[in-house]
C-alpha cells in the first residue's frame, strides 16, 4: 500500500494522513486534441482500469478505478456490503497489479452467493452496485448527536479545495475527506464517488479508527447512497459541495445523519440534523471562494 510519505511534501498534503498525489503517473494520461480554436493542446485525463475484487476464493465485483490504494479499495467495498463484520479477522490482503485483482482472506470461510444474486445499479458515478437489499441493517442504526461546528466546516472547506489533488488537476473524478474536526485526515479520491468512500472506509477497518467523532466530506451528491454507506460506517456527519436527493435527506433524518450540502464559500444548507450545528463563526468574516474553485466544481456535480 503506499503511505503518506509517498506523496508530494508540501504544507497543505502534510497535514494529512492520507493526501491526493496528482502527479502520480499512473492516475493520468496526457492526451493531445484541440480547442474551440482550432488549437492544438495537451490536456491531463484521469485513467480507469478494472480491478477484481475477491472475497477468499469468491470473485465478487469488478469495479473500475484509477488504480490507488487496491487494498482499500476492496477492503471498503466488502465492508460496505457487509461481507466484512466489524471485528472480522483479516489474515492477507493480495494485490497483483498485472492480472488487476486483489484477493481479501479472512479467518472465517462465508459464502455470499444468495447476496449476490440480487443487485441493485445505484446513481454512483461510474456504475456502482450494491447487493443485496440496500436498505439492509440500517433498521438499527442511531448515530450519535454529534455537535458540529459551522467553523469547522468553513475550515475544512478552504483547505479541502485548496489541496492539490487529481479533481483540481484533470478533473472527471470525485473526491472524499475523512476529517475530525477542523482537520481532514485521509483524503481519496476516485472516478465514482462510492469508490472514494470505499477507500475511506478501508481504511478505517484496516486502521482500527472510531467513526463516532468523524466528519465525511464528499464532492459527489447527497444520494441514499451515499447517505447509507455514511450511516452503516457509523459516521454522524455528512457534508459535500454539492446537492441533495430526496430519499438521501429521508434516510439520513431517519438515521440520524447530520446532512449539509451546496457548501460554497460561506453558503452551506443543512437538511438533516440543524440542530447539532453549533453556528460558532460569523459567514461573512468567510472569503468568497475563488473562481478556479466555482469552475471545476460546477463539472463536478
Amino acid at each position: 500500500m503506499q503511505s503518506p510519505a509517498d506523496h508530494p511534501d508540501n504544507d497543505l498534503a502534510s497535514d494529512y494522513l492520507i493526501a491526493p498525489d496528482p502527479g502520480a503517473p499512473r492516475l493520468t494520461r496526457a492526451v493531445t486534441g484541440t480547442d474551440h480554436t482550432g488549437a492544438e493542446v495537451e490536456v491531463s485525463v484521469v485513467e480507469e482500469r478494472p480491478l477484481t475484487i475477491f472475497l477468499n476464493r469468491q470473485e465478487i465485483v469488478t469495479a473500475m478505478t484509477i488504480g490507488d490504494y487496491p487494498e482499500y479499495l476492496a477492503i471498503g467495498f466488502l465492508r460496505n456490503q457487509g461481507m466484512l463484520a466489524d471485528g472480522e479477522e483479516i489474515t492477507g490482503v493480495d494485490y497483483d497489479e498485472e492480472l488487476e485483482t486483489v484477493v481479501v482472506r479472512t479467518a472465517s470461510q462465508t459464502t455470499y452467493e444468495e447476496k449476490m444474486q440480487k443487485k441493485t445499479r445505484t446513481s454512483g458515478c461510474a456504475v456502482g452496485t450494491v447487493f443485496g437489499d440496500m436498505m439492509e441493517g440500517l433498521e438499527q442504526v442511531r448515530l450519535p448527536a454529534t455537535e458540529v461546528r459551522t467553523s469547522w466546516l468553513y475550515a475544512l472547506a478552504h483547505k479541502i479545495n485548496t489541496t492539490p489533488s487529481l479533481y483540481l488537476e484533470a478533473g472527471a473524478i470525485h473526491g472524499t475527506v475523512l476529517c475530525q474536526g477542523d482537520r481532514p485526515l485521509v483524503y481519496m479520491e476516485d472516478v465514482g464517488r462510492h469508490n472514494a468512500v470505499d477507500k475511506i472506509a478501508g481504511w478505517m477497518f484496516r486502521e482500527g479508527v472510531s467513526a463516532e467523532d468523524k466528519i465525511l466530506y464528499t464532492t459527489g451528491r447527497l444520494t441514499s447512497e451515499m447517505v447509507i454507506k455514511t450511516a452503516l460506517m457509523g459516521i454522524p456527519v455528512l457534508a459535500s459541495r454539492s446537492g441533495f436527493t430526496a430519499w438521501g435527506v429521508e434516510i439520513a433524518r431517519q438515521v440520524g445523519l447530520t446532512c449539509i450540502g451546496r457548501m460554497r464559500g460561506k453558503r452551506f444548507t443543512c437538511l438533516s440534523g440543524a440542530e447539532r450545528l453549533v453556528r460558532d463563526m460569523d459567514p461573512d468574516a468567510v472569503p468568497e471562494e475563488s473562481s478556479k474553485h466555482r469552475r471545476k466544481s460546477a463539472g463536478q456535480a
